[in-house]
């Protein structure tokens, strides 16, 4: 099996954003700026002959090459009572394509020294083909095949949806998955970010292979797509490669409109287990990628808690009272909601403590917003931060890149950040405080204590 399956093998759960993430303690900033050493990183924008661009980061330092992709259209595309239907898909692509069956696609895979692997988010289908310079070209015509003629053969289609639901039923008994999948279900409602992305038992009895045909031809299409490649080779023979590997796809995708939905706050949601710890999220109202406020709220969430070990939440909750080993929060940006989610987890005795703390540390906040020192400091850290997160590797820039284009920022965007952090004066910051913090969040209680009144 090779080895980028693991990509699928995860079928990752309905909450794919900071609600997740933070649930394992894992807080994330939102594309950190690149530093002044990383600047001369070269970005080309490709078009080939058919039309299909492509962001181009050429280094030679290794013979690999690696591409990352992405349609936009993920699970909340799968249409109602087939939930997981884009998962299962993403878990076949290299169990068969054209004239090769599963056993032979595979072996193609290996001899041709190449990995490939795909993840159905709740916004996007996305893939990796990694691969050496050498026999790229044998590479990218297997990445051809499972993308204009993926066979969803019988077999495998059983075999991976046993995967999926045997996943199903092990996270079933997980009070984490169970908890993360009632707090989607209360701030989102009915609306499709609610919905496990891996689905449930009963919608994926109810998927056929038929209904993977049909959703992979309305989202793999010609004007769907987001390409980033990164490493041995240049822009001409890129070129050919993407309309070999791409021009086969239909032109246009065939997407079902999906509504913007305004989180619902204000709730306590609780699920009573008796665990060691006390796990406690709160959503606060977020704010859009594109808003003209959203630096200022970056780098007020960054002293809030997207620091880490220099935040306030950081030095309240943990280093003054010791009442967990980590908290933080973290900007959630999605196609049709946002969110700022404070998490942590504490021992139960001590859980109504910890949340109080929380809010005190937040109401601070909305009410004074941070300090100079404070927001000079996150600006050094943004702004010198990028390398660690986005630069470590050709799998990591070509991820920038796609990421880069899906969110529409432009290809100069690395270079014009330094500026647009900097430009963020404290007035600003205070004003988005005010803004995602005057409200009363959704609040997760899974364990025993936190009693609110």
């Amino acid at each position: 099996m090779n080895g980028l399956r693991a990509m699928v093998g995860s079928h990752a759960s309905s909450i794919e954003n900071a609600i997740a993430k933070l649930f394992t303690a894992v807080f994330f900033l939102t594309f950190p700026v690149l530093g002044p050493a990383q600047a001369a990183v070269e970005i080309q924008e490709v078009t080939s002959e058919g039309g299909i661009t492509a962001w181009l980061v050429e280094d030679y330092t290794v013979p690999i090459v690696t591409m990352k992709f992405l349609f936009e259209g993920g699970s909340t595309q799968d249409p109602e009572g087939k939930e997981g239907l884009a998962n299962l898909m993403t878990g076949l692509f290299d169990e068969g394509a054209g004239d090769m069956d599963a056993a032979t696609f595979q072996l193609a895979l290996d001899d041709a020294g190449a990995e490939m692997g795909f993840r159905a988010g709740r916004d996007a289908v996305s893939g990796t083909m990694r691969t050496l310079a050498e026999t790229r070209h044998e590479a990218f015509g297997l990445l051809q095949l499972a993308l204009t003629q993926p066979r969803f053969d019988a077999a495998p289609f059983d075999r991976i949806r046993a995967q999926i639901l045997a996943g199903i039923e092990a996270s079933s008994r997980d009070p984490d998955t169970l908890a993360q999948i009632a707090f989607a279900q209360a701030v989102y409602g009915d609306h499709p970010y609610a919905r496990r992305s891996e689905g449930t038992p009963e919608s994926l009895a109810a998927i056929a292979p038929d209904d993977l045909h049909e959703i992979h031809g309305r989202l793999f299409a010609r004007d769907n797509i987001v390409v980033g490649v990164v490493g041995a080779i240049d822009a001409e023979t890129l070129k050919a490669e993407l309309d070999r590997v791409f021009g086969g796809l239909p032109e246009k995708a065939e997407l079902r409109d999906i509504d913007r939905v305004e989180p619902a706050l204000d709730q306590l949601v609780r699920i009573d287990y008796p665990l060691p710890q006390t796990t406690l999220q709160m959503a606060y109202r977020g704010i859009a990628r594109d808003d003209p406020e959203f630096f200022p709220a970056l780098l007020m969430n960054h002293v809030l808690g997207g620091g880490t070990f220099t935040s306030r939440l950081f030095d309240e909750v943990r280093e003054m009272r010791g009442l967990a080993y980590s908290v933080g929060s973290g900007l959630s940006n999605s196609r049709n909601a946002d969110l700022l989610v404070i998490g942590t987890a504490t021992s139960p005795g001590r859980a109504a403590e910890a949340l109080q703390v929380i809010r005190d540390v937040v109401r601070n906040m909305m009410e004074n917003g941070p300090t100079e020192e404070e927001l000079e400091g996150a600006k050094r850290y943004l702004i010198g931060a990028y390398a660690i997160g986005n630069l470590t590797s050709s799998g990591a820039i070509a991820e920038t890149l796609v990421g880069l284009q899906f969110e529409d920022l432009g290809i100069d965007y690395i270079q014009r950040r330094p500026d647009l952090i900097n430009a963020v004066t404290r007035e600003q910051a205070a004003a988005a405080a005010r803004r995602l913090l005057a409200v009363e969040p959704a609040v997760l209680v899974l364990g025993p204590g936190a009693d609110e009144e």
